[in-house]
């Protein structure tokens, strides 16, 4: 074992091969000699609009604490399973309607599941909500992360006006509120959410156009990189880069 005093950034080898995203955490990438690699804390909200099937509770577990018996649903998470807790009891009564209000069920549901406040019956621009954990959770994780937070979606939040009844489609266009009156938008295209996380800032989008018209791959472009790096790190690596 040769042992270099160097370490080598995950993001930095990711900007360049953009086609290994899914790249696990190399030894190569630890500082030597540390004493414990300290890893940064990550957050993830994902919602399910369309709910879960739960025919005969087939959600929740019947016991509670860490033997408890995975349900049929969460069967395919039982790789996690040591890593992982179900949470119940958290329905979020503020997403229910009101006297006076018409409908509105999934934007109410969208904008209370992580706000906790109740939506504004509104198709205008006057919209009111509350803060969402996320972005409470952004205001200290940015002190250390390149972005604080990144919001993405399936479908195009491009629809204005009313969605259902009399709420704006911004209720349903996003579950990420920077504050009581500020949704902020998802992002739906995997390109601009890879040249947020990768891209060169300030980048001269002539010359990136120039770059997107050459007819050759990614792994083509980082080919020779990549097989510098691996003269330059363990067996145990190499055969993870190659994977």
């Amino acid at each position: 074992m040769v042992i270099f005093k160097k370490s080598i950034p995950r993001r930095t080898f990711l900007r360049g091969a953009g086609a290994a995203l899914a790249l696990p955490m190399l030894d190569a990438m630890t500082p030597a000699l540390a004493v414990e690699a300290q890893r940064p804390i990550r957050m993830a909200f994902m919602q399910t609009p369309n709910g879960i099937f739960n025919l005969n509770n087939e959600w929740t577990p019947k016991t509670e604490g860490a033997g408890y018996e995975l349900t049929r649903t969460l069967q395919p998470l039982a790789a996690f399973k040591d890593r992982m807790t179900v949470i119940s009891g958290l329905d979020q009564q503020q997403a229910a309607g009101r006297d006076g209000e018409v409908g509105g069920d999934h934007p109410r549901a969208c904008t209370a599941w992580l706000t906790g406040t109740h939506a504004k019956m509104t198709s205008g621009a006057d919209l009111r909500a509350g803060i969402s954990v996320d972005q409470i959770a952004a205001k200290e994780f940015g002190k250390y992360t390149q972005l604080a937070s990144l919001e993405m979606g399936l479908e195009s939040g491009e629809i204005v006006g009313a969605c259902e009844s009399a709420y704006g489609c911004a209720y349903y266009d996003t579950i990420a509120w920077r504050n009581e009156t500020t949704p902020l938008p998802m992002e739906n295209r995997p390109r601009a959410i890879f040249e947020r996380l990768f891209g060169d800032a300030g980048t001269d989008p002539k010359a990136r156009a120039a770059i997107m018209r050459e007819d050759r791959s990614i792994l083509d472009a980082v080919n020779a990189d990549i097989k510098g790096m691996r003269l330059k790190v363990g067996g145990a690596d190499r055969n993870k880069i190659d994977q």
